[in-house]
């Protein structure tokens, strides 16, 4: 009975599901970059990128709905009041932040999308300070917070240090899904407090990814180029958002948060890494080094357990 606790507490364990979960999410740059050039979505064709951004979400959500099914958990016992709350964290966290992600990811690279997305940390850390009153802001936070925006502004200065290059509808872009996803997750620690996390995150995936097919649908999108090569690549993508999930969720429920939550510093990495070994991005320019370790230092410093 307590093989299940064991596995997700054990040091190694740990480290391999924590840093695996990492590695999943960081390889959803350069796939979701890879998705854009096999079915030939434009750069300024948002409404087939919602309508790609759709269906990795409800498939995403449907993993999770069978998981949870097969975990014997009450999947569709809810009230009103959680269909409301979970219909709103849909909306948000996946419909509306993901509007704002797939179309900053078509102007910006993957190495500075996975660098500039890792903002939410930062975003988290704030607004937290002014919602709970046991999660205030100290010195250490802020300095975290200071040294992880340095390097947002470094990674989007010219080689020459003369131009900055930031875009709304790129750079700007995913930095607003960053801060999104921050604030819809804060609300979604709320409703956690009251239903599973598993049966949540499924509902909301699914709603949320429906709402992004009905918009991409409703404003003419459409996956022309959609072949075997596209179509595994989206079970992938789908994949991948429901297994690390499923990973993490089961850490945080065994573990400190502080402990798990340390490792989100190497999203940016594999991010950066697999965008550069895939799409061919240059990662070894000062910048961008100098960027991630900016950032990663921050979020270190935000998230690290008191010493």
């Amino acid at each position: 009975m307590n093989a299940t606790p064991d596995l997700f507490t054990r040091r190694h364990s740990v480290f391999v599901f924590a840093t695996l979960c990492t590695l999943l999410w960081g390889s959803s740059y350069p796939a979701i970059k890879s998705g854009y050039a096999l079915l030939a979505i434009a750069q300024d064709d948002v409404a087939t990128q919602m309508l790609f951004a759709g269906y990795r979400f409800l498939l995403a959500g449907i993993f999770l709905i069978l998981l949870a099914q097969l975990s014997g958990k009450p999947v569709f016992r809810l009230n009103l009041r959680q269909v409301g709350q979970l219909s709103i964290l849909g909306l948000t966290q996946t419909t509306l932040q993901y509007v704002f992600f797939y179309i900053g990811l078509a102007y910006a690279t993957g190495v500075k999308a996975s660098i500039l997305n890792a903002t939410g940390t930062f975003f988290s850390v704030v607004i937290a300070h002014f919602i709970y009153h046991n999660d205030r802001l100290t010195q250490r936070k802020v300095l975290g917070c200071i040294t992880g925006f340095a390097g947002v502004f470094v990674v989007n200065f010219h080689k020459s240090l003369v131009d900055f290059e930031f875009t709304l509808m790129g750079e700007g872009f995913i930095v607003i899904a960053a801060f999104i996803l921050a604030s819809a997750s804060i609300y979604g620690k709320r409703i956690s407090q009251s239903m599973d996390t598993l049966i949540m995150t499924a509902h909301q995936l699914t709603l949320g990814g429906f709402a992004l097919i009905v918009l991409g649908w409703a404003n003419g999108g459409a996956l022309k180029a959609f072949d075997w090569q596209s179509g595994l690549l989206l079970v992938y993508l789908a994949l991948l958002s429901s297994a690390a999930f499923a990973l993490w969720s089961a850490l945080l429920k065994h573990n400190p948060v502080g402990m798990i939550t340390i490792f989100n510093f190497l999203v940016p990495i594999f991010g950066a890494l697999l965008s550069a070994l895939f799409l061919h991005e240059n990662i070894l320019e000062w910048k961008n080094l100098l960027a991630l370790l900016l950032v990663c230092s921050g979020i270190w410093l935000v998230t690290r357990a008191r010493g």
